[in-house]
């Protein structure tokens, strides 16, 4: 043990609550309800935040009020993400824990303890629950910490505050260039499709198809098993992608002839997902094993008489069509709409010759190389600024952080997002 610190748990020396495990009615406006989805590392997220009303607001703050200095944390879901809150909230919390840091503690040293990759990893492996995972109010009271006297906790902080800026300015810096490369193609593509020229014509999809949409077929729960037959899952095209490794395997009875196994070239539509995801495309290419499609993949040929799947595949991806598909999307359940084989047919498909269609698809696939390649060396240097962050907060809890360290972090993040 470094000379001076003492270990503790949560509980010896921090008040740790947790907020209400109830549903509140939600309302168009009132007070923000915080909950894990609305912690982030570098804040509180008020994005798709709930309201309740004033009175469901007193009765959680009457055992879980919030004050400037708490420190929020997740206890569902992404375990962690601590929050140290910065000013006087006018808001309550549900499932997320309420840690009330002492006079005699300091609130940053606690949440960049938090930040830990010790910390993180542990409460993750640790963490109950299957579908979701999540720790309780027992097992965080009971968490371990070593604590240093608070002058010792104040000269940390100082020296990772400092640190963390110049890591943070890169991150920012790295992530607008990220987002810009992504708007670049976007931009793009979105403009190959706006200004059309002469000779473009537009039909419904089932006019340019040699076969109509049709469904897979997903075999039964009890014939799952650790092999067998490949089955292909929703998200082997969720995100523009064929990944024919995306499956399960079922032991149920197959036709050789039946309508359900992929082909290579074949036109793929998710018909059932989130608003975001519902009516994502992809292309089966490259498979090279007999695979099943499931039931919430709708297959279908293009007519290569009449057009190019790899331009039909990108104009599907434009702002328009995406925006048609999810306008068009039903479904009673507002996380999980669907489209239907009528939606799909009738949607418009506008496009040039075949040739044109080829030179647009190839100049469409160069462009988008291009910018995955820009994107994946900036994924790269956001992972090395992360691991740079890590590893001081590593020297901080091992009492190796000195007042050197700041300076020598600021430069090795710069030559990082240079």
């Amino acid at each position: 043990m470094m000379k001076g610190w003492e270990k503790y748990t949560l509980g010896d020396i921090y008040d740790v609550r947790d907020g209400t495990h109830d549903s509140p009615k939600y309302q168009p406006q009132g007070y923000p309800l915080i909950t894990s989805k609305n912690l982030k590392n570098n804040g509180l997220n008020f994005e798709k935040v709930q309201y309740i009303s004033e009175q469901d607001y007193n009765k959680i703050n009457e055992r879980s009020a919030v004050h400037k200095g708490d420190i929020l944390l997740a206890m569902i879901g992404t375990i962690g993400n601590p929050v140290v809150v910065e000013v006087e909230p006018q808001f309550a919390i549900k499932n997320v824990a309420l840690i009330k840091v002492p006079k005699n503690q300091n609130s940053y040293f606690l949440k960049y303890y938090l930040q830990t990759l010790y910390v993180e990893s542990k409460m993750c492996r640790e963490a109950k629950g299957t579908t979701q995972k999540f720790v309780g109010l027992g097992y965080l009271r009971n968490f371990p910490i070593f604590l240093p006297p608070l002058p010792e906790q104040k000269r940390i902080v100082a020296i990772l505050d400092e640190a963390f800026e110049g890591i943070d300015a890169a991150i920012a810096n790295t992530e607008k260039n990220l987002a810009n490369a992504r708007e670049l193609f976007e931009s793009y593509l979105n403009g190959v499709f706006t200004e059309k020229g002469e000779g473009w014509v537009e039909k419904k999809l089932h006019e340019i198809l040699t076969r109509q949409p049709r469904n897979g077929w997903s075999p039964p729960a009890n014939n799952h098993s650790p092999t067998g037959t490949p089955v292909l899952t929703l998200s082997a095209v969720t995100g523009f992608h064929f990944n024919q490794y995306k499956r399960k395997f079922t032991n149920a009875p197959t036709k050789k002839d039946a309508h359900y196994w992929l082909k290579n070239g074949e036109f793929l539509i998710s018909r059932s997902n989130t608003p975001e995801l519902v009516g994502h495309v992809a292309i089966c290419e490259n498979l090279v094993t007999p695979t099943i499609c499931c039931d919430l993949i709708m297959k279908m040929q293009i007519d290569s008489s009449q057009a190019d799947t790899k331009f039909i595949y990108w104009y599907f991806r434009t702002c328009k069509m995406r925006n048609l598909i999810t306008s068009s999307a039903q479904g009673a359940n507002p996380t999980m709409k669907k489209i239907n084989k009528g939606i799909v047919q009738n949607l418009p498909v506008t496009f040039p010759s075949i040739q044109k269609q080829k030179n647009i698809a190839n100049i469409l696939d160069d462009f988008y190389l291009n910018t995955q390649e820009l994107e994946s060396i900036y994924q790269r240097k956001l992972e090395a600024l992360k691991e740079l962050k890590q590893s001081i907060l590593e020297k901080a809890f091992t009492g190796e952080l000195t007042g050197d360290v700041a300076k020598e972090v600021a430069d090795t993040s710069k030559e990082i997002a240079a």
